[in-house]
Formats: C-alpha cells, sequence, structure tokens
C-alpha cells in the first residue's frame, strides 16, 4: 500500500510530475537524473505493503498466519461475501497495463510501463485512500489479456486499466465489464471524458447554449477522444452536429478505412479538413497534438466559441494565443499554470471510492454520468477560502475562467464519491446499500490524509506569488539543489550567497542548473558592504557596535543577507544548515528586528501527521515565557497557522487541566487563557490543559464539558515553556511516523527562517515556501 510520497509535496505539478514525468523530464540531462534518483534512492519505486494489525507479537503472528487465519478462511469458505469483511479486497484496485500505449511514449512494453503504474496508484491513495497492486502483462493479444484479468477477479474489489493501446482497449474494457462483477474502468477512456464532460456542461449554462444544437469538433481519434464524444452524446449532444477527426481527415461515411469504433462517428458531411469543420463551431475538443489550431480558425467558429485544447504537455494551441484571438472564448487545458485545467484526478479515484464502497457490480453509464454532475456542480458551489489562498485569488467563483473545481479541493471526494455511490445503488449494481449519507461523508473527510493536502496547499499557494529568497550557504550542495527545486517549482527566486567560483564549481560538479540565478559574494561588494555597514552601525551605535566592527561583519553572509532583505533587496532568508541556531538567529534579531507591536520572537515547528498538520510553539526561543507573554506567542501562532490556510484551534499546555494542579505554571497558563478569553474571542482557545485531553475530545467532554475546545479538532499547543515544547517537538521528530517543519520563526519585521542542523533538500524546500507565504503577509 502506497506511502505518502515526497513528489507530491514539491514538484512542479503534483499531478503531472507522477503521471508525465517520462515527458516533462525529456528536456534536460539533470531533469532526467533527478527523476532517476527519485525512483531509485532509497527502497526502489514509489510504493510498498505495510501491516494494517500488529505484529509485535507471537500471538499477533499467529492471528495474522497460522494457526489463526484459517478462521476467517472457513468464514469466506461459507460464505464468499465475507472476503469484504475479513480481506482488504474491499479497498483494493488493480492498474492494470500491458505496457502498449504508455503516456506519450507509446509501446514501450510491460516492465517500462510499471513507474507509471505506480504513480498511478500513488495518486489513488493520497486523493481518496485506496490501495493499489500495479500489475504489468506481458500479454498483448485481447483473448490472453481478458484471460489473466478474469482470473485476478478474487483479490480486487476493482480494476482500473491503463496505457492500453486503441483499438484493443475497447474490446477489453467491454468483455471484462460483461464478464467480471467488480467495477472495472479504462481512466484513459473516461477519466478525460467524465472531466471534459462536466467542464462542457458548465461552458455552455455560462454562453446560454443548449446541448443538444451545438456544433462540436474533436480532434483526435483515440480513446479518449472516442469517449469523450460518446459521453457527450449520452449528455444530449445530436450526433449529426459532431464531427471528429483523425490524421487522414474528418470521419465521414465516403471513407473505407475506418473501423467499427471509427465508422460509429462517421458522418455524411462534404468537409475534409479540420479548418473546415471549425467554420461556425461552438465547441472545439482537441485530444490530439500541439499548435494544430490556429487563431484563424478560432476565429471562424461561432459567438462564445468553448475551445478545450488538452493535448500534453502542450495545448493544441497555446493559451496565450486563443485567449488574444477572442475575448468571448472560453478556454481549457489540461495544464495547471492555466484556469480551467481539465485533469483527470478529479474523477478516477473518487469514481473508484464510491464504487468500492457500495461494493458496486461495475462502473456503469449512470455512475459516469452521477460524476460529470457532481463535478460540474462543485464548481457552483462558494470556493473554500483554504482554495482560493492556495491559488492566490481573492474571488473565485463560477465563471469563464473557473467551469471546474481546482485538483486540490478538499470537497471533491465528499461530493464526487456519495454521487457515484448513489448511482450505484439507484441502478441496481451495489451490493453494500450506503443508510448514512452523512456519517458516508464524514469517513470519506477522514480518509484522507491531511498532512499530504497541507503541504501541497502551501506550494501552490506559494507558486501563485514567488519571492526573492536569500540563501547564505550557497556554498553547499543541499542549498544548490534546494533553490534549483524551488526556482523550477516556481515557488521562489533564488539569490545565492557566497564565492562565485566555488558556488559555479558546484553547480557544474552536481549537475545543478541554476541559470539566470544571482550570485553574490559579500567579500567583493566593497561598496554594499560598506553602505550596509553604515545603516547597521546606525541601527546599533548605541549597543556595543562601532564603525569598524559594523563593517567588518557585513563580510559574513548572515549579517550580509538579512541587510538584503531589511533594505528590499531580499523578500525572505533562509540560513542555518551549518551553523548552530543562536549564531545564525543573532544577525536577524539584530538587524530586521520585530514587528511593530511585537515584543518577542517566537519559533513554532509544524508536525505533519496523517490527520494533518499540528503546530507547536513556542520551541526554539523563549525559556520561560510570562501570562503575557504566552499570550503573544498564541497570537502570533493564531495568525501564522491562519496564513497557511488552516483554521487555528489552540490548546495552551499545563500538567494540570483546569486548575486542577496548582502550580506556578498552570496558573500563569490560565492566566493567559484568561487574557485571551477576555480580548480576543476571535481565537479559539482554551486551557490550561494537559496534552491528552487536548488530543482527545470524547474525554473531554466527558471530564470538563464547559471547554470551548468541546467538538473542535485542537491542531496548535502552545507551551509553558522552551524545555516542554522542545522536548515534545523532539520527540514526535524521533518516532518517525511524524514529518516536522521548521522552525517557523513568529514576529520578525521580515521574512526570516533558519533550518535544522542538517536538513535534508526536501526539509529545506518545504522551508522555503514557508519562507516565501511568510513574505507574502509581510507589509
Amino acid at each position: 500500500m502506497p506511502k505518502k510520497s515526497a513528489l507530491t509535496e514539491y514538484k512542479m505539478d503534483f499531478l503531472k510530475i507522477i503521471l508525465y514525468f517520462a515527458l516533462l523530464f525529456m528536456s534536460s540531462t539533470k531533469q532526467q537524473q533527478d527523476a532517476l534518483d527519485y525512483h531509485s534512492v532509497g527502497r526502489p519505486g514509489k510504493i510498498e505493503v505495510i501491516s494494517t494489525k500488529p505484529t509485535q507479537t507471537k500471538r499477533d503472528l499467529s492471528l495474522a498466519y497460522s494457526p489463526g487465519v484459517a478462521e476467517p478462511c472457513l468464514k469466506i469458505a461459507e460464505n464468499r461475501e465475507d472476503v469484504y469483511k475479513y480481506t482488504a479486497k474491499g479497498n483494493l484496485v488493480a492498474v492494470i497495463s500491458n505496457g502498449t500505449a504508455v503516456l506519450g511514449l507509446g509501446d514501450i512494453g510491460p516492465e517500462a510501463s510499471k513507474p507509471v503504474m505506480e504513480g498511478k496508484g500513488v495518486l489513488f491513495k493520497i486523493f481518496a485512500d485506496i490501495d493499489v497492486f500495479d500489475i504489468e502483462l506481458n500479454v498483448k493479444d485481447v483473448e490472453g489479456f481478458i484471460a489473466c484479468v478474469k482470473a485476478l477477479e478474487p483479490t480486487f474489489g476493482g480494476i482500473n486499466l491503463e496505457d492500453i493501446k486503441a483499438p484493443e482497449c475497447f474490446e477489453i474494457e467491454r468483455r471484462l465489464r460483461e464478464e467480471l462483477n467488480i467495477p472495472i474502468m479504462h481512466d484513459d477512456q473516461h477519466g478525460t471524458a467524465i472531466i471534459t464532460a462536466a467542464a462542457l456542461l458548465n461552458a455552455l449554462e455560462l454562453v446560454k447554449k443548449r446541448i443538444h444544437k451545438i456544433k462540436i469538433v474533436v480532434n483526435g481519434a483515440g480513446a479518449s477522444a472516442m469517449s469523450c464524444s460518446k459521453l457527450f452524446i449520452a449528455l444530449g449532444v445530436n450526433k449529426e452536429n459532431l464531427l471528429m477527426i483523425d490524421s487522414k481527415g474528418i470521419l465521414h461515411k465516403r471513407r473505407t478505412d475506418l473501423d467499427d469504433y471509427k465508422s460509429f462517428f462517421a458522418n455524411d458531411t462534404k468537409l475534409e479538413t479540420l479548418e473546415q469543420a471549425m467554420k461556425g463551431a461552438d465547441v472545439f475538443v482537441g485530444l490530439s497534438k500541439a499548435n494544430i489550431l490556429t487563431q484563424d480558425m478560432i476565429k471562424s467558429m461561432a459567438k462564445d466559441p468553448i475551445v478545450f485544447a488538452m493535448a500534453n504537455p502542450d495545448p493544441e494551441i497555446a493559451y496565450e494565443l486563443a485567449i488574444a484571438t477572442r475575448k468571448d472564448i472560453i478556454f481549457a487545458t489540461g495544464r495547471s499554470d492555466h484556469p480551467n485545467q481539465v485533469n483527470n484526478v478529479l474523477g478516477f479515484p473518487f469514481i473508484f471510492r464510491g464504487a468500492l464502497d457500495v461494493r458496486a457490480t461495475s462502473i456503469n453509464e449512470e455512475m459516469k454520468l452521477a460524476a460529470v454532475r457532481a463535478i460540474a456542480n462543485l464548481a457552483k458551489e462558494p470556493v473554500p477560502d483554504s482554495v482560493m489562498k492556495a491559488y492566490n485569488e481573492t474571488n473565485l467563483e463560477f465563471s469563464r475562467t473557473y467551469i471546474i473545481p481546482k485538483p486540490i479541493d478538499p470537497r471533491l471526494i465528499e461530493t464526487v464519491s456519495p454521487a457515484v455511490a448513489k448511482a450505484a445503488m439507484d441502478s441496481g449494481v451495489a451490493k453494500n446499500p450506503i443508510l448514512d449519507w452523512d456519517k458516508y461523508r464524514l469517513e470519506l473527510r477522514n480518509r484522507l490524509g491531511l498532512d499530504n493536502r497541507f503541504v501541497r496547499r502551501m506550494m501552490t499557494q506559494a507558486r501563485q506569488n514567488p519571492k526573492r529568497v536569500v540563501f547564505a550557504e550557497a556554498d553547499n550542495v543541499k542549498i544548490l539543489k534546494a533553490a534549483q527545486i524551488a526556482k523550477e517549482e516556481g515557488i521562489a527566486i533564488p539569490i545565492l550567497l557566497g564565492n562565485r567560483q566555488k558556488i559555479e564549481a558546484l553547480l557544474e560538479e552536481n549537475a545543478i542548473e541554476l541559470d539566470n540565478v544571482s550570485i553574490i559574494d559579500p567579500l567583493t561588494e566593497d561598496v554594499k558592504r560598506e553602505a550596509y555597514g553604515q545603516k547597521f552601525f546606525a541601527k546599533r551605535q548605541r549597543k556595543g557596535i562601532n564603525v569598524y566592527e559594523a563593517g567588518k561583519l557585513m563580510r559574513d553572509r548572515n549579517y550580509f543577507g538579512c541587510m538584503m532583505v531589511n533594505e528590499g533587496e531580499g523578500d525572505a532568508f533562509i540560513s542555518g544548515l551549518t551553523k548552530n541556531y543562536p549564531k545564525s538567529l543573532k544577525p536577524a534579531m539584530q538587524i530586521v528586528g520585530r514587528e511593530e507591536g511585537i515584543s518577542k520572537i517566537a519559533g513554532m515547528y509544524i508536525i505533519m501527521t496523517k490527520k494533518g498538520p499540528y503546530f507547536f510553539a513556542d520551541t526554539t526561543v523563549n525559556i520561560d515565557p510570562t501570562a503575557e507573554e504566552l499570550v503573544e506567542i498564541a497570537k502570533m501562532s493564531h495568525a501564522e497557522v491562519l496564513k497557511m490556510g488552516v483554521k487555528p484551534v489552540i490548546a495552551m499546555l499545563s500538567y494540570s487541566n483546569f486548575g486542577s494542579t496548582k502550580g506556578d505554571i498552570p496558573e500563569k497558563v490560565a492566566k493567559a487563557v484568561q487574557i485571551l478569553h477576555k480580548n480576543n474571542p476571535e481565537i479559539t482557545v482554551d486551557g490550561d490543559i494537559q496534552a491528552n485531553f487536548a488530543m482527545n475530545n470524547d474525554m473531554l467532554k466527558e471530564n470538563f464539558p464547559f471547554s470551548t475546545l468541546i467538538g473542535k479538532d485542537v491542531n496548535t499547543f502552545i507551551f509553558p515553556n522552551l524545555a516542554a515544547g522542545n522536548i515534545a517537538y523532539k520527540f514526535a521528530q524521533s518516532f518517525g511516523a511524524a514529518e516536522s517543519m521548521g522552525p517557523v520563526l513568529l514576529g520578525f519585521n521580515k521574512s526570516v527562517h533558519f533550518l535544522q542542523l542538517g536538513s535534508s533538500v526536501r526539509e529545506i524546500v518545504n522551508m522555503v515556501a514557508v519562507a516565501v507565504l511568510d513574505a507574502q503577509g509581510k507589509k
């Protein structure tokens, strides 16, 4: 069962990198090596199998295998449906391919297709908590393939067919749907069709056109094009108004080279070419190749043209050209860097989730149409603040530039899956009907690992408004690799401090590509260093610093970098990889200083778990804060957590519960809570409280029903002193079940953040994203 993937947290587009890495990385030797390293370093591949039951004791093992395993075997032998009760079948999908049509790579064979199938499994897991075994079959003939898959039916709850070439894929899916009693779907066909159909319904609603009257041109005649067209017809498109085009021109009845599948779409028309078909067309759907659509063709379309240019990685016409051609156009692509991204991940995880949860015997047309309408309707609902913030939007609403939901919208699983499940029940293919829909939606919400979603949202938000990040230790390979990733991801504009010759040598030795990035050596910047020294002296002249010392300190990259950010020549500062924390912190304290109205700097760690992120403060700065300082730490933490798109629910921790034990710590924590309740009623906070009660709402409700934390999931913890906070986050790091990010420094006037000694490249990239988000929120 796949674990969460690092790539879901920082690659240019977390969806496309997994699915299309082979295409996206062809342009660069270094990027090719990055892709190879990603798959080979550590445990090879992207997935592993882990046990869901205890296995520590002899008793555990005797229950997991012989002799205890005989009992569920006997129960299943008596009633085969009990396989869903005693095994993982009900949440297990096979992603099956023979490698004959892998992405844009063609027939590369089953072994070569395996990375893609593993990647598909990762998407199933992170978006819908579905476990996957990828199966690559060395079988090309239809009958042999069908026989292999049929033999696997007892093992799996559903089967996702992937990257099988046409026309064989049509017959394989048709036969398997007829002959098996579990959900089957060829995502290359139906995934694209479902998302495109949802986008089409909404686009037509915006331009006030009726679906049965529109003229539609489909460029491409492969599996996805045919599936899209069939779904359009099912939704009401008049087949006579749909023109499909392959590499030889329009499919018309005079052509003698058409197979049965293409013949279905052949029309009685005298038109031959794409250019002719586009005249007066209402809709263009491209599932073909890049740059075959011209501006003149778009100009020839009807009023309010709808253009879905979905060739990957480059569309049939560039976004900039299309929108410059006509103001009344509605335009969509498969890309994440433009509005209206048509992406299969909006569909297949949630369709299978709904089908599995009712034990559907198939994925039928009713279920696909239900998914279409659920996705379309979701785009008309108010968009959550977390999604808008992630995309740096202030008013994201149903419009020409928002006709389908964003892939990171957390509502997809609880919108699409129930719609699919209900359609399965209504159409008579559900063997395990859902009785309590509210309970089911809650279960769906709890299935998702909120840690992945949090980091993806944070990265997306950073990408919307990248900032200049000054790296003080750019003569370190880890820093350079992280800077490259940050630049490629579009989350930051790196500025490298250090000896130019040494940095350039490291870049060349390690094949790190950082072209057109500023490299600044403070030792050679005499004029700037002198100016910075004078300004630093003006700040510190009555605090033990003379002019000579001020100038000399500017030779230190921590001082020089902090001055760059303070003077507006950078937006954020990153250091601390190779220096201890106090030495890194001192220049920032002296130069950048605190925000107005803030008396104390504080440090916060983000502990990322399956249940979502937890925020710990203060973990790095204040040894024994007073009640008033705890108030300030809580307020700064509240603001920072909000900035990251999470609604803070704060527990002020102690060894006491609401005064149950007397002592200096419980009393100062209780006083801090009292101040917050009086002066900041907008903050959800309570204490003094022990950590176990803060984490267990049932126990809290039973013992302290008056608490303001009842019915809420606590995610932010304010510790009474540095010892408690520091020990807690280091324990959490050491257990291995949680990943940490930090320290996130609170209260500085500018975005200044420090790494842990020895941080990994991934941890550095995460902190760059934190620094960029912080800089976005600074004045």
